[in-house]
């Protein structure tokens, strides 16, 4: 295995050791992404000079004994944060030379903690859509299928980490958009406890980039192997020192349990409300074997789970009233006149949808407080389990789909489609409550495409997920490179495959 998909972990260790310098890891990383990223289109902006600068400074800093948690570790950042000097654009073309003057918060920590930032990763158009793409930087391709998406709305980041583009990056989640490109990439990711890290400059462009409390959105940390997002969570967890850090200190309990054989699981691969396509049932399936095998007690029912079913609405309408929260007045209305028509009966997600574009304040509310009752029940069930396993998506990565009609998008879960937002039900069983969740590779599939599952914990406990996503990368293995890098052409985003000499097994 090359430099490029060494562990951060791994890096660090041979960088205090002085078996390699940032400068030589930095350069690798640059070399990789000059040779891949055409085919790819992962790096939307990159920042290779001030890299290079950053490189220099931390070999210096080796030199004079200095010791940071990311000293010297090349890594990327999702283009929805702000970085002095680069454009946040959001995919947004109205946007496109829009530059921050200031750092967000979190490339601020990243940097002070002593990372190499080598640029920023694709996003869809708003950070709107299970995909990367957009009219200013074009399309992020899966690295393991050119042909499927890599996710969104951190597909970017993803497809880098997969493509050995940095070590490390950073992303966000509201609707999955850590979880599911990990997924689809093969790579793990961490959606913390809401409210856990601070968010100040991941903010549309344009934005004032104030202290804001947001509903369901987090951001966190994706990287290879499951040890790195603890290490890179260490940087990033604690709040905003505007806010809540003024008062307040970060101490974060320890995992519950250090043994696999210790902990208590319930598996989940069934939803009320949509079919888990036969792949991912499998690597739910298999998961959970590596769980019984290791000594765990797993269970796949609990009376104690709140009802899933509920639970997909109330985040749906609470997902959905944030979407449209700047749309013109007329457009508000016409939902509205949309949302009269519906029959009280309709408890479909489509009728989810639209009542929550059109919610009230005093709806909301309601809204909200059915989101407590189901908070307190996932306290009562995680007083009996210590986790829950369960799909991302009911699916693989699908191919391209770039229909702007996203409401009228369709996915296919073994040979029967459904509407393209369904497949958000699974993500929003952590969201909705607010609760961590860590994404694991979990094996292929049969046409060889990366399939994830999350690690759902209790509130405030992300260490006791990520300790048991630790083990069983242990246990059934972990980031696999794929067996193929691509040799770029001149097209942007397009390219051809080659045996890659050497590539990770």
């Amino acid at each position: 295995m090359d430099w490029n998909f060494r562990s951060a972990k791994e890096s660090a260790a041979a960088l205090r050791a002085g078996e390699v310098s940032s400068v030589e890891l930095t350069e690798a990383a640059i070399a990789g992404i000059e040779r891949d990223e055409g085919v790819i289109n992962a790096i939307c902006v990159s920042d290779f000079d001030r890299a290079r600068a950053a490189a220099r400074d931390a070999d210096r800093a080796f030199g004079r004994g200095e010791d940071r948690p990311l000293l010297g570790i090349p890594v990327t950042v999702k283009e929805s944060y702000d970085i002095a000097g680069l454009p946040t654009t959001w995919g947004m073309p109205q946007y496109r030379d829009f530059v921050p003057a200031e750092d967000a918060v979190q490339v601020s920590r990243i940097k002070a903690a002593g990372a190499v930032v080598l640029g920023k990763t694709n996003v869809p158009l708003g950070l709107q859509d299970l995909q990367s793409f957009n009219e200013i930087y074009g399309t992020t391709n899966n690295p393991w299928d050119r042909g499927r998406t890599a996710g969104g709305s951190s597909g970017g980041s993803a497809a880098a980490l997969a493509s050995g583009f940095g070590a490390l990056s950073i992303g966000s989640d509201i609707g999955g958009s850590l979880r599911t490109p990990a997924h689809f990439c093969g790579v793990h990711a961490h959606k913390p406890t809401l409210g856990l890290v601070a968010n100040r400059g991941m903010v549309p462009p344009a934005t004032p980039a104030f202290p804001i409390d947001l509903d369901l959105a987090v951001v966190g940390p994706m990287a290879r192997t499951a040890r790195d997002l603890t290490l890179l969570l260490d940087v990033m967890a604690g709040p905003d020192p505007l806010t809540f850090g003024v008062a307040h200190d970060l101490n974060l309990p320890p995992a519950r349990h250090q043994r696999l054989g210790d902990f208590r699981v319930l598996v989940l691969d069934e939803h009320p409300l949509i079919p888990t396509g036969s792949a991912v049932r499998a690597g739910v399936n298999r998961v959970a074997d590596a769980l019984v095998d290791g000594g765990a007690h797993v269970e796949r029912h609990s009376p104690l789970l709140p009802d899933p079913a509920e639970a997909a609405l109330i985040y749906t309408q609470l997902l959905f009233s944030g979407s449209v929260a700047r749309f013109p007045v007329e457009e508000y209305e016409r939902l509205q006149t949309r949302a009269a028509g519906l029959s009280a009966e309709d408890r479909s997600l489509d009728a989810a949808r639209l009542r929550g574009m059109v919610l009230s304040h005093r709806d909301w509310v309601e809204v909200n407080n059915r989101r407590e009752l189901h908070r307190h029940g996932w306290r009562q069930l995680f007083a009996e389990f210590d986790a829950v396993v369960c799909p991302i998506t009911p699916t693989p990565a699908f191919p391209h789909d770039h229909n702007p009609d996203l409401l009228a998008r369709r996915i296919d879960i073994d040979g029967v489609e459904y509407p393209f937002f369904d497949q958000l039900v699974w993500a929003g069983l952590a969201t909705m409550p607010g609760l961590p969740a860590t994404a694991i590779p979990a094996g292929r599939s049969a046409e060889g495409l990366p399939v994830g599952v999350q690690l759902i914990g209790p509130m405030f406990e992300d260490r006791t997920p990520l300790r048991l996503a630790e083990l069983l990368e242990q246990q059934i293995g972990g980031f696999r490179a794929p067996k193929q890098r691509v040799v770029p052409d001149t097209r942007r985003g397009r390219g051809t495959a080659a045996v890659a000499a050497g590539s990770a097994a």
